[in-house]
């Protein structure tokens, strides 16, 4: 039996591919001894089987990872073996996962297996700009530096990206608020009160005929609409899972007025921000290039790194490889044109990465201020609107009493 495969090398990079097999267990004993890391496995026409995945409950979380890498740069300063040092975590963590992590990768070191390569055999947890910092570490000698420049990295990461979508709950909290009270009102009240302006006989307002008339769909059809809200849902989910969907959305996320200039930043930061830390790490360009592209989780700006990769490898300047795309900003191509002239990209692309990270925060404050004004105003008006729809009629009733 032939079985299709993705799996991780011990250096972390993705490979796929088929292996023939009886049995899945075997194809499994078959690809470990090249030295592959199993993600999924399946059989043609047969479900895929999920080989390595976490707990939606105990996942490793970027906070683990940060305060794991800053522990790993206290020990490795004071001269401990690294596999003491993972034995010690492993013994010390609270996350039952990375604890089972630290065990395996402390077996993997007294096998004699680089650190590095011990990391990558976990993607879920430690990412590939994480493994190829440490190996550039390793490399040089610096593991203590390397440790606390990633716990810098993660943390400035965590810090802008957790705050551009913590910046997008509360308006969308507020329009879900909106929407739950405009359908309990067209679904239970406005029903009641449409009874009486009906039956009273009186020529009813064009306002309060559009009212009542969306009131009815939602009362008669409401299921329908229901269903149909969840089948787009699933629809757009699932065009979101191919290549096509997730640049299409990526691309209109980019395009969308004020939240798209903070996706904007948020991904220029990222992208600095990456790049400089494994600049003044001792990772080659064009390595810091791939890696970028492959976390910086945007299809627009992974094509244009991609792009400037290719353009690099031809001979150009990383410069003038971002000069040919309209999405990197002229200024970032010109202090990144000084940093190539001077020999100091690594503190360009810092200042840079601090200049969008400021950006970034201010965007968000500014979009926070301008929404909620906007968003209560929104929800007063709109209840406003369903009441006087029909309390006018209702007056009038009165008044002809």
């Amino acid at each position: 039996m032939i079985f299709t495969y993705k799996a991780f090398t011990k250096e972390g990079e993705e490979t796929k591919g088929t292996a023939e097999a009886f049995s899945v267990d075997a194809a499994i004993s078959q690809l470990q001894k090249r030295g592959l890391v199993i993600s999924e496995i399946h059989a043609p026409n047969e479900k895929r089987l999920k080989i390595s995945f976490l707990s939606l409950f105990n996942r490793v979380s970027n906070k683990d990872i940060v305060i794991l890498s800053r522990q790993m740069a206290t020990l490795f300063s004071a001269q401990i073996s690294a596999l003491r040092i993972f034995r010690l975590l492993a013994s010390q963590v609270e996350n039952s996962t990375l604890k089972k992590y630290l065990t395996e990768i402390s077996d993997d070191l007294s096998g004699g297996t680089s650190i590095s390569s011990a990391l990558a055999r976990h993607p879920d947890a430690f990412s590939s700009f994480y493994v190829n910092m440490v190996r550039a570490g390793e490399e040089s000698g610096k593991l203590d530096e390397t440790f606390n420049y990633l716990a810098d990295y993660l943390d400035r990461s965590y810090e802008v990206t957790s705050k551009a979508k913590n910046a997008l709950i509360y308006p969308a909290f507020v329009i879900m608020t909106f929407v739950g009270v405009m359908i309990l009102m067209l679904t239970v009240i406005i029903p009641k009160i449409a009874l009486m302006i009906v039956d009273s006989g009186q020529e009813v307002p064009i306002y309060t005929k559009i009212v009542l008339w969306f009131s009815s769909i939602f009362v008669n059809y409401g299921i329908f609409l229901a269903v149909g809200f969840v089948i787009l849902y699933f629809v757009v989910w699932k065009f979101s899972r191919t290549e096509e969907g997730a640049i299409t959305l990526d691309n209109i996320s980019l395009n969308v007025p004020y939240i798209g200039d903070l996706y904007r930043k948020l991904y220029l930061s990222r992208i600095a921000d990456n790049l400089n830390t494994m600049i003044i790490s001792g990772i080659p360009i064009l390595r810091a290039l791939e890696i970028t592209s492959a976390v910086v989780d945007n299809h627009v700006y992974k094509s244009i790194l991609e792009n400037t990769l290719s353009m690099v490898k031809g001979g150009s300047s990383l410069s003038t490889a971002f000069d040919a795309h309209k999405e990197i900003p002229g200024i970032m191509v010109q202090m990144i044109k000084v940093g190539e002239e001077s020999g100091e990209l690594g503190t360009i692309l810092k200042t840079l990465a601090k200049f969008y990270q400021r950006e970034v925060t201010t965007a968000v404050d500014t979009l926070v201020g301008l929404i909620e004004p906007v968003m209560i105003v929104s929800l007063g008006l709109g209840v406003g609107i369903l009441l006087a729809a029909v309390l006018m009629p209702i007056y009038n009733i009165a008044s002809s009493a």
